[in-house]
């Protein structure tokens, strides 16, 4: 997985991040990070390593049918640590109820060098897919 992300463009590896998300496979997602890993869902408590935010990933997707990333921008900053990445987009989820919602998301993460996230953060408002 590891010489697969090296190998990926700055816009590539976004697109990889949010396809690999949208599988809903969360022991897949678990392997985009780095096992002492932060994951923050908006204001929610981080979730520290590998297996914590397995566990949250399987637990959020047990509230929805699925999603689907739509990638609006993203922007990517270099740093003698690795990268930044900030992306905007448009997320469908498909409820439990069987409808969708679309909600506007932004993501910010920062990957070593060899491409694992060390730190991702979520920002958006979930109302609209648990209302009834």
């Amino acid at each position: 997985m590891i010489d697969v992300l090296n190998e990926l463009m700055p816009h590539e590896l976004t697109q990889h991040v949010f396809q690999t998300v949208d599988s809903a496979r969360p022991g897949s997602i678990a392997e985009l990070f780095t096992e002492d890993a932060t994951m923050v869902f908006g204001n929610a408590d981080p979730l520290v390593g590998r297996e914590a935010i397995t566990a949250g990933i399987q637990g959020f997707f047990a509230t929805i049918n699925g999603l689907q990333h739509r990638i609006i921008n993203d922007w990517h900053i270099g740093t003698d640590t690795g990268a930044d990445t900030i992306a905007e987009t448009e997320v469908t989820y498909h409820r439990l109820d069987d409808k969708y919602v679309s909600v506007p998301v932004v993501s910010i993460w920062h990957t070593r060098d060899d491409g694992l996230i060390t730190d991702y953060r979520v920002f958006f408002d979930l109302t609209p897919v648990y209302a009834p």
